[in-house]
């Protein structure tokens, strides 16, 4: 084999590679997520709901593959929304005193905000937390990809 040929299938093979090992890292937190909560448990919850907000795509730190959109419900003990997320790894949900939505915004605030817990579906979710978090110190809900360091999305409550 000439070394044009070596090298145009070298050059083709890790190119496929790169991008299967890209699909994976994406498909693998679709695949492995738990069941989504029902549309009608979440009606439930956002009755007794003490705020609510609106996860909107068009934030200015939200891309093609870093948004949320849809109601969320701040319970007394949860946080819930109906809607959907774009799916990616290692999600996290935040209480944030100030609104952010950006990336940077996020990491120069983020001693200032109180870590609530995983966010693991894609398509609505609910996340439980201490009742010991006071939701006046706060205004804001943040998702986060711990993993990348990206922001997701963000809305205001109060």
């Amino acid at each position: 084999m000439s070394f044009k040929t070596i090298f145009s299938l070298t050059v083709t093979h890790l190119l496929v590679g790169v991008i299967g090992f890209g699909l994976g890292i994406y498909a693998l937190p679709i695949l492995t997520a738990p069941p989504a909560p029902q549309a009608n448990e979440l009606s439930v919850l956002s009755k007794s709901a003490v705020f609510t907000a609106e996860f909107t795509k068009d934030l200015k730190g939200s891309d093609a593959l870093h948004w949320g959109e849809g109601e969320v419900a701040i319970g007394d003990d949860h946080i819930s929304l109906l809607g959907s997320l774009a799916p990616g790894p290692d999600y996290k949900l935040y209480l944030s005193p100030t609104f952010v939505e950006t990336e940077a915004e996020f990491k120069r605030l983020k001693h200032t905000m109180k870590m609530v817990g995983n966010v693991n579906t894609f398509d609505n979710f609910i996340v439980k937390y201490s009742e010991s978090i006071d939701l006046q110190q706060f205004n804001t809900v943040v998702v986060w990809c711990e993993s990348f360091g990206e922001f997701i999305t963000s809305a205001k409550y109060r």
